[in-house]
Order: C-alpha cells, then structure tokens, then sequence
C-alpha cells in the first residue's frame, strides 16, 4: 500500500504521521518544540523523523512527504523562509526531508496545508472559491481561487488575522497598527483582552498569566452563565470575526468559507458568527460559512500529506 508521510509543525508541537490516500491517518506521534527560529526547527525535524523511523516505523510503502510549518514558506522552491516573518537565510527544508526518507517531499505554510486538507478531503469537494479561516493561538486564511490556493508575491498570501477591525482601539498589535482582528479573537487575544479588562468587570474568571492560554470553552460557558467580563470578551469577538468575515467575502467572492481551529472547535461560536453577518453582504457565499469537518487536531498533518499527494514535491 502506498502510504504519505505528513509532518505538522507548530509553536508549540510537531506532529508526524503516515497517511494513506483517502486522507486516513494509519498511525502518528506527537513531538514537543517551542523553538524560536526555522534552523533549529529543522533540525528538530530532522531529528524526530530519525526518531519516527526508529520507533514507529512505516505501516505502507511511503513514497512522498509534505511538511506544513508556521511562518512563510516558498512552495515552488521547497525552502522555509522564516518562521515569524523577519527575513533571515532560507532553509532548503524539503531538500532534506527528501534526503531524509528517500523519497520526493514538499513544504508549505500550516494553514496554507490545512487549507489544502479542505480542498481535497472536506468542503473543496463542493467548491473551486472558498476562504478558510484558521482562528486559534493566532488567525490566517487560505484563499481558493478557481481550485488554486493564492500565494502572493512573496508567498505571504493570507495573514488576514492583522486585518483592522476596529480603529478605536488603543493598544497596539505585534504588526504595529491598531486594531487588528488577532489581538481580540485568537487565543492569544482572548488572553490580551482579559488582562485588559480583567479590573474593569465582575468576572469569576480566573487572571491568565504571561504566555498562558487561556481557556475559551470556559469563557464561553461563563458568557452563557452572565459572567459579565466574559460576555464583554466573546461579544467583541463576535463583533469583530464578523466584520473580518464580511471583509473578505468582498474580496474574492468566495461561495463557501470554511472556519476551522481550535477556538470553533467545542461549537459554541459558529451560531453567533452566523446571527451576526449581513444577508446582503452574505448573498453570494451560496454555500453559507460553516466549520470544517475535519479535526482542528488532525487538519495540519492531513494536510501536509495532501502536499505529499499533490504535484508540489522535489
């Protein structure tokens, strides 16, 4: 059986897996990362696949690999550019991944790949124009446009979480501007927003440390309950993934959006998304917004082996 090898790398995880054809995950581990810069992250990657091969091994016959990594990526020449945007010498990645495991091999952008997963494997099979927007520890798209993913002139297509949404606002994104959708509704804004407002009202929600995340399911189920902090923090959420949805369905006149991540994940949100959004804004997105059906756990790795699948591997 010829099988895919997938790797998703993250800020916090790596995880490593062999896919069969259909999208079905036949076995994976999880690696622990937290590294700051691309060269050390492939070299942790390096590393893990030695470790993969060691003690998992393979349960077909591989015969291609794809890597979704955070960061900006150049697909065509298989080379990671960065991992957090500031320009620094490119690692040829899928070069040695190749080398690695013998076999062709691609890299791309993490939610780039987990778009990729949805065109092949979820609501791509009904649509050639869609966005799907990843809202987690941070937010970002992939644009589908006539079956093709939108790149951009220096492969950074899609960065819509530094979208401004609200120009009254004070505080100041890591972009430098103000008012961007990231710092309100990703998981690393909810954790921004309640510092911010933590002494402003009554709240049963605990204070979130520096660099901890917060727990959105609880905020959410805190909101239901008339939490007052916890209502501000999910109506401006709401308020300003709305707007940032209703932005982008005037751009590319997609006919479905796909939301995906962690933050959708326990079903909470979507509905008030929904409730919120414009009919006439709305009118052509004919196959509505919905949340992807596959798992926001697996969505990276599925994807990184649809990059393996597809003709983008050296």
């Amino acid at each position: 059986m010829n099988t895919y090898i997938g790797c998703d790398f993250g800020g916090t995880k790596l995880l490593i897996g062999e896919m069969d054809e259909h999208g079905g995950i036949l076995q994976s581990k999880r690696y622990d990362t937290g590294i700051n810069n691309h060269n050390e992250a492939s070299e942790r990657i390096m590393d893990c696949l030695t470790d993969y091969i060691n003690q998992a091994g393979f349960v077909g016959t591989p015969v291609a690999a794809g890597a979704g990594v955070v960061g900006v990526v150049d697909c065509l020449s298989g080379n990671w550019v960065s991992l957090n945007h500031i320009e620094t010498v490119p690692v040829p990645l899928a070069d040695m991944i190749s080398q690695k495991l013998g076999i062709p091999a691609g890299i791309d952008n993490d939610v780039k790949c987990a778009t990729r997963a949805e065109m092949i494997f979820g609501y791509g099979k009904l649509s050639r124009d869609f966005i799907y927007i990843n809202i987690g520890t941070g937010i970002s798209a992939g644009f589908v446009i006539d079956g093709k993913i939108l790149r951009g002139a220096n492969n950074n297509s899609g960065e819509v979480g530094h979208s401004v949404v609200d120009i009254s606002r004070d505080e100041e994104c890591i972009c430098g501007r103000h008012g961007c959708v990231e710092g309100i509704a990703s998981g690393s804004g909810f954790q921004k927003q309640v510092n911010r407002l933590y002494d402003l009202y009554p709240t049963r929600l605990n204070r979130i440390e520096p660099g901890e995340q917060p727990d959105v399911s609880e905020i959410f189920r805190l909101s239901d309950e008339g939490d007052a902090l916890c209502q501000k923090l999910t109506q401006q959420a709401i308020d300003n993934l709305s707007n940032l949805i209703m932005n982008l369905a005037r751009i590319t006149d997609p006919d479905t959006i796909v939301l995906g991540g962690g933050i959708l994940s326990d079903g909470w949100l979507l509905p008030k998304l929904r409730e919120s959004l414009n009919p006439s804004t709305m009118r052509g997105v004919k196959n509505g917004v919905v949340q992807s059906s596959i798992h926001p756990g697996l969505v990276g790795l599925i994807g990184a082996g649809a990059l393996a699948m597809s003709e983008e591997t050296v």
